[in-house]
């Protein structure tokens, strides 16, 4: 069992990133991306011990993306039943009420994680894809569903109620469930580790910044508080995700302009954030704009920073102090001045970045707060696919 691999797949709305992994020495064999699932130039890179698979071509759905790279692997290696695999880890957005630990895949769990999807339609119908297709091909191998909500299955009531009409948010399932959990934890794990302290003993602000971004505020190893809610656009300023807005927003939306719940929909997830403030999504364009004098390029940003001081300061209210702030994901791990910025001023808490650390170029986990600072200020790369593998296995194990 120890000199197992496990198959990590996640299967996204329109792509499908895999990686094969051994979780006990956190290697990575190999990984891949699937992209523009649906789409005439449709995309697939496949990295292996020995070189890098590119190629491009129409994919038409998810079922013949998995297939193509499945085919791919055997091409240029060997097939995946001869790799040695003890389990699947499939990434599953959504698990509601029912899911909210790793589970053991069977024909009742993928009805239930489809029957789930009126809560995740962008993302629960393409996880169930994801699974059914790699049982039909790796059929004698056990297959484990990790579900993004589960870490903050713990919420307190008072975190998790929405206030609205309760027999209402009873009859639709309405709740704040949170997202990124299997981010959050991971960190928070390393974070412990990092300090030579037991996650019991600690506060911890975990900030996942990404395309997608969301924080955490968790209390001796259990999340209390999060940012996302019943789907994944409340809370940050994202890539292309409004983050909070007035919920009469959608209303006046709808009676002054006409617009129609799927235009409102598309609109705050797709057309919104940094996109619809400055027109790009991507943070390093948006600084690229910014030092050409873009002044909504500069606006995006200031908002996006505001929003995420807003919740800073909410969450150290709600842990009653904080022992560590942590930046993960792709923005959080890599942009120097979200990390200024979003700290700035902040010495009366007893929080100090060393600017001259957090300027340094570095992929390690690593602490950028002065020796002055009474919280600790982390960057922790997060590992979602290794999270997912320790998990499978351990549930594997205990089988």
């Amino acid at each position: 069992m120890s000199d197992g691999t496990v198959l990590v797949i996640n299967s996204g709305s329109s792509s499908i990133k895999f990686q094969l992994v051994h979780p006990d020495t956190s290697e990575s064999v190999a990984h891949g991306l699937i992209e523009r699932i649906g789409e005439t130039d449709g995309h697939i890179v496949y990295n292996h011990r020995t070189g890098v698979e590119d190629r491009s071509l129409p994919i038409a759905d998810h079922r013949a993306g998995l297939k193509m790279v499945l085919a791919i692997v055997a091409e240029v290696g060997r097939p995946l039943s001869e790799a040695g695999i003890i389990a699947v880890g499939h990434r599953v957005v959504h698990g509601g009420d029912v899911f909210y630990s790793p589970t053991l895949i069977d024909d009742g769990v993928v009805k239930a994680i489809a029957d789930l999807s009126n809560l995740a339609p962008l993302h629960n119908p393409a996880n169930v894809i994801g699974i059914e297709v790699a049982r039909e091909e790796l059929p004698d191998v056990p297959h484990v569903a990790v579900f993004d909500t589960a870490f903050f299955h713990t919420l307190p009531a008072a975190a998790s109620t929405y206030a609205i009409d309760r027999e209402v948010a009873k009859a639709n399932q309405i709740r704040r469930y949170g997202f990124h959990g299997t981010s959050h934890e991971y960190v928070a794990g390393r974070v412990a580790d990092f300090l030579g302290k037991d996650t019991a003993e600690l506060n911890q602000i975990v900030l996942h910044l990404g395309n997608g971004a969301s924080a955490s505020a968790i209390k001796g190893g259990k999340a209390i508080d999060t940012t996302m809610g019943l789907t994944p656009l409340e809370g940050l300023v994202m890539g292309t995700r409004s983050g909070d807005i007035d919920p009469g927003i959608i209303l006046h939306l709808n009676r002054n302009s006409g617009m129609k719940v799927d235009e409102i929909d598309d609109l705050l997830n797709r057309r919104s954030g940094l996109k619809g403030l400055s027109g790009v999504n991507d943070f390093r364009a948006l600084l690229a704009l910014i030092e050409g004098g873009d002044e909504y390029a500069k606006l995006a940003y200031d908002v996006y920073v505001h929003m995420l001081r807003k919740y800073i300061g909410a969450f150290i209210v709600q842990l009653g102090g904080v022992d560590v702030i942590t930046f993960t994901g792709g923005v959080g791990e890599n942009n120097v001045d979200v990390r200024r910025d979003s700290l700035a001023g902040l010495s009366r808490l007893g929080i100090d970045v060393d600017q001259v650390v957090n300027e340094a170029k570095s992929r390690d986990e690593r602490r950028i707060s002065s020796a002055e600072s009474a919280v600790a200020v982390l960057v922790v790369p997060t590992n979602e696919e290794l999270a997912i593998a320790r998990a499978a296995k351990a549930l594997v194990a205990a089988l």
